[in-house]
């Protein structure tokens, strides 16, 4: 599974980086090896009675491992063809329920992002052919490879099978979203559809082997649910989250530097704060740009700052004490709009920007927490 995520703090084991994209291993992975090895552990004994009880799980714990091996694959496929593109990859993560890989940005066509999508998958199940083949061709002596190879070929049929149902986050939801998206020519909606194609595909999951289970006669164990049930509660919560990101990109459009800036009038940074105060509501401006005698900007005075002087104390501060420099990414052009504009803060992420027009007159400022109302209650 491929997908887009924010940045954010991240805790677990750096294991290398294959084709230039970091790789990581989450500590919950350990609990899933530990899972698996005390699962597969007696199976291995009933498929190779000959060895003994610590060498059975032993073999368990290499599968758990080559399982893994096969997860990270999956994710490189996704990850590889996405750098092909252009798309900067940030990291590939293995944790509980598989792996992540984070494309830092959606494929620019409906045809790219379906390749995307469909390449861990497709590895997957090339992966499940080979497999079939070693076991039925090459090794089939019954003995520990062949045990390992007809349990990873299985396992990565389920994995490529799973991942092509036609829901979000599964790559399959990814395929059908850029097919929505070709037919309509808008990605919101292809989102919207392969969204709600994984809510269904959760429900369903929890209510078939209920279904199953009723309509035989049998007697329902909570515990055959457990499985079940965090898979659909992955799956609903990345369908969720999907929406959401979908009604954030469809307000981007919105996002206009000229409309949200602030007024900005240019002040010394020897003028007492009082004064620049005064002279902004004077001028019904929102915001003061520190400049230098030559009317150069150089910094932009913090509002949390100003807002922070008691008012008595106002005349005796000077506003270059609550100024911040400004950097060169600081200063975005005045008619950035939408996506490019998004992508600009993304890039140097702060409070407030100066906007520039282009022969470098001063427009105003822009505040990041008025960008942030625009997707207020999304």
């Amino acid at each position: 599974m491929s997908e887009q995520s924010p940045r954010q703090e991240f805790s677990g084991l750096r294991m290398g980086r294959p084709f230039g994209i970091p790789v990581y291993v989450s500590w919950t992975w350990f609990i899933v090896a530990a899972f698996i090895t005390m699962m597969f552990g007696p199976r291995v004994r009933q498929m190779l009675p000959e060895l003994d009880s610590v060498v059975a799980y032993a073999v368990a714990f290499v599968f758990a491992v080559l399982l893994y091996v096969s997860v990270l694959l999956h994710e490189l496929a996704h990850s590889v063809l996405a750098k092909s593109y252009g798309l900067p990859v940030r990291r590939i993560t293995l944790y509980l329920l598989g792996g992540v890989s984070e494309i830092e940005k959606e494929p620019p066509t409906p045809g790219k992002e379906f390749m995307v999508a469909a390449a861990g998958p497709a590895l997957s199940l090339g992966l499940a052919g080979l497999g079939l083949a070693a076991d039925v061709y090459v090794i089939n002596d019954g003995g520990v490879p062949e045990v390992l190879i007809w349990q990873l070929w299985v396992a990565n049929l389920i994995v490529g099978v799973f991942n092509l149902l036609p829901g979000l986050p599964l790559d399959g939801g990814r395929m059908l979203r850029a097919g929505v998206w070709k037919l309509t020519s808008n990605p919101g909606s292809g989102t919207i559809v392969a969204a709600w194609g994984g809510r269904v595909l959760a429900v369903f999951l929890v209510v078939t082997p209920i279904v199953m289970t009723l309509s035989g006669g049998e007697e329902l164990d909570i515990t055959d649910l457990v499985w079940p049930m965090v898979l659909a509660s992955f799956i609903w919560i990345g369908a969720t989250q999907s929406l959401r990101v979908a009604k954030i990109r469809a307000r981007i459009p919105r996002v206009n530097a000229r409309a949200l800036a602030r007024r900005a009038i240019p002040i010394t940074a020897e003028t007492p704060l009082s004064e620049a105060l005064r002279q902004a509501t004077e001028q019904r401006a929102g915001a003061l740009v520190v400049v230098d005698h030559d009317g150069k900007p150089l910094a932009i005075v913090n509002e949390t700052a100003v807002q922070a002087t008691p008012e008595h104390r106002r005349p005796w501060v000077n506003v270059g004490s609550l100024a911040k420099s400004l950097e060169p990414t600081m200063v975005l052009a005045a008619d950035l709009t939408g996506e490019p504009l998004i992508e600009a803060m993304r890039e140097a992420p702060g409070s407030e920007y100066l906007l520039v027009e282009d022969g470098g007159e001063i427009f105003g400022v822009l505040a990041t927490a008025d960008v942030n109302r625009v997707f207020t209650g999304v």
